[in-house]
């Protein structure tokens, strides 16, 4: 049974119709690395006089001291204007900032520009959401990422991808598929399809294209079984959603063999040792495959060393960030490498599995599962409803002022 061509391909776009832009803080402050650095940062901002304060708060158009919104869904915190603000931190969360970059955010509506309250509503247990990463021309690196934790979908070069979560519903519930669509691969494969094999085989063999991202199908079973595998493999390693540490194998681990240092100024990447050193610090092995991941064409280590040793601008909350280097940084890092390293020894999988998929083609040509084929199926395009979040208020949520949101 054939696959298809990466341009007969069907969008992810439209085999995963509900999306929701990235998150658009408006203010570096309310994220980082560590969430006692946001408790100081927040601490401070509610100890300064009025005129401090609104400085601190760096306001916009969507967010001054004054500005009423409703509770950040989930997330009981308080509605009363800025400029009244009192009391302790709301408590962090875990967002993921960016491919593979697990930081703390104040989960507080009053200090976020865009926060897509739909995205909240929908996160927890049983939720995994596809980033889909902007497309940049010669760029390498994934497609799209998956993440356990709620993703601000931002792509290390600047330019917006689309969160996809994998459920309409809270719980688990809702496929975020194309409506017909599962059942349409499951009669073309014969056997059952669910949205976490969806999910996997888009991990496998998604590509990048101007027009958005693709994902060639194959009614293959052999092929498909293939894909799926190798997607939960990928899958393993990008969300975690187990909590699960990966190892590399004994003597390719990375250790520390030098003390990071409290507030490193450069961190480069010695090939001849396989060392990653900031400062005079030192971590190795560190395979180079891990120090040249890149995603939309940004190595990925050194961003996420860049983003701890900014030192923020005097003055501003943002300059308020630990006085020594954490170890739980250290530890992040560490696992960091291992899963670059572990991602990067898959990519000739994918690579001879995209191979398949385009001879698959050529030795028995047809109509396959293309995007013209699925709307002769009536599965594509996909009703607009499709495209709109569902309903799913089942509870109260607050609004402004302490009144209740109507949604």
């Amino acid at each position: 049974m054939p696959g298809v061509t990466h341009d007969e391909a069907p969008l992810l776009g439209d085999l995963m119709p509900w999306s929701v832009a990235p998150l658009r803080p408006g203010r570096g402050w309310p994220m980082g690395p560590d969430a006692a650095t946001l408790r100081a940062r927040w601490a401070a901002f509610v100890r300064a006089d009025p005129a401090e304060r609104e400085k601190l708060l760096a306001p916009t158009r969507s967010r001054t001291l004054h500005t009423a919104v409703a509770q950040l869904p989930g997330h009981p915190g308080s509605t009363v204007p800025l400029a009244a603000a009192s009391g302790p931190c709301p408590e962090p969360v875990r967002v993921l900032h960016g491919p593979f970059d697990e930081q703390w955010l104040i989960p507080d509506h009053r200090l976020i520009d865009a926060a897509r309250p739909e995205l909240w509503r929908v996160a927890g247990e049983g939720q995994l959401f596809l980033v889909e990463q902007g497309y940049v021309t010669g760029a390498t690196g994934p497609a799209v990422l998956a993440s356990a934790v709620l993703p601000d979908g931002r792509s290390p070069a600047g330019r917006p991808g689309r969160i996809r979560p994998l459920f309409r519903r809270p719980g688990g519930r809702e496929p975020n598929a194309a409506p017909g669509l599962l059942a349409h691969l499951a009669a073309a494969l014969g056997q059952d399809v669910g949205a976490a094999d969806l999910l996997a085989w888009t991990l496998a063999v998604a590509q990048a294209s101007p027009a958005g991202c693709r994902v060639p199908l194959t009614a293959d079973a052999g092929l498909w079984a293939r894909g799926t595998e190798l997607g939960r493999r990928v899958l393993a390693l990008e969300a975690r959603a187990d909590g699960t540490r990966p190892k590399l194998p004994g003597g390719r681990r990375p250790y520390v063999r030098a003390p990071l240092p409290a507030r490193p100024a450069e961190v480069f990447y010695d090939a001849d040792e396989e060392a990653l050193c900031v400062d005079e610090g030192r971590i190795s092995p560190v395979p180079k495959e891990a120090w040249e991941f890149e995603v939309s064409g940004v190595r990925v280590v050194e961003l996420w060393c860049a983003r701890r040793t900014a030192a923020g601008e005097a003055g501003s909350l943002e300059a308020i960030r630990p006085a020594e280097w954490p170890q739980a940084w250290t530890s992040e890092l560490l696992e960091l490498i291992t899963v670059l390293a572990l991602l990067a020894e898959l990519r000739p999988l994918q690579e001879a599995l995209q191979e398949e998929l385009t001879a698959s083609v050529e030795a028995a040509p047809g109509p396959g599962i293309t995007a013209d084929a699925l709307r002769r199926a009536g599965v594509l395009p996909v009703p607009d409803t499709a495209r709109r979040p569902a309903s799913v208020l089942d509870h109260h949520e607050e609004g402004p002022g302490g009144q209740f949101a109507l949604l």
